[in-house]
């Protein structure tokens, strides 16, 4: 491990995890909550949630699943129906392709059930490995993986813990500086901190927790508390 980047996670999660309390939990969080778990809609929640805003995630999510619920039942709607269905989450269109095709899939090849490893997990369309981490650590309650959003990535940039070029190399970089013991809730705060305080354009640092800890590698512009 990286001694300065482990010393600063270790340091910086627990203020992390006070401050996130009296916040909104992102959508596929409080998806998985609701829903007790449901491997299914954690991982078609989360395939909706790429690029788009939580308020318009949940919407379409309940929208979603308002009509059906299980891979069976969604398998039969057609794309043009599951389209109207989560517009206007970001590549709708695309997105109805992927949910219908990945039903199809899991009725075929697992029985109806959403795969419990990567490797499986991976081979679904649309399905990338953020989404993969987190169906394992919400739906199969995985302590051995990290899941890393753009929002995860850039705060772990800005803050020093890795220096990485996208999303898949901070995650790979994580497993080496963080403790196994932040790897289940690294995303759930992180993604928390990003929408509500160090926002990818204008990050809210007077307002910030962890701002005297932290060194704004490659922040230029900085918003209002």
């Amino acid at each position: 491990m990286t001694s300065r980047a482990t010393a600063s996670i270790d340091k910086l999660m627990p203020i992390l995890g006070r401050a996130v309390r009296r916040m909104e939990e992102p959508a596929v969080e409080k998806i998985s909550k609701e829903s007790k778990e449901d491997a299914f809609q954690v991982l078609i929640s989360t395939m909706l949630s790429a690029q788009t805003r939580d308020p318009v995630t949940a919407a379409a999510s309940a929208r979603l699943f308002a009509v059906a619920r299980t891979p069976k039942t969604m398998a039969k709607l057609t794309t043009r129906q599951i389209e109207k269905l989560i517009y206007p989450v970001s590549f709708y269109r695309n997105k109805a392709v992927h949910v219908k095709e990945t039903c199809k899939q899991l009725l075929e090849r697992f029985g109806g059930k959403v795969p419990s490893t990567m490797e499986n997990l991976l081979t679904l369309p649309g399905v990338g490995r953020k989404t993969a981490n987190l169906v394992l650590l919400l739906a199969h309650n995985s302590e051995d993986n990290i899941c890393v959003d753009t929002h995860v990535h850039r705060i772990c940039n800005i803050l020093g813990w890795v220096k990485t070029k996208t999303p898949d190399q901070t995650e790979l970089a994580l497993y080496q500086v963080a403790k196994k013991k932040w790897w289940p809730i690294i995303n759930l705060y992180l993604v928390t901190w990003g929408q509500n305080v160090c926002k990818p354009v204008y990050p809210r640092c007077p307002a910030c927790a962890i701002s005297s800890y932290c060194p704004r590698i490659g922040v230029t512009k900085v918003g209002r508390a």
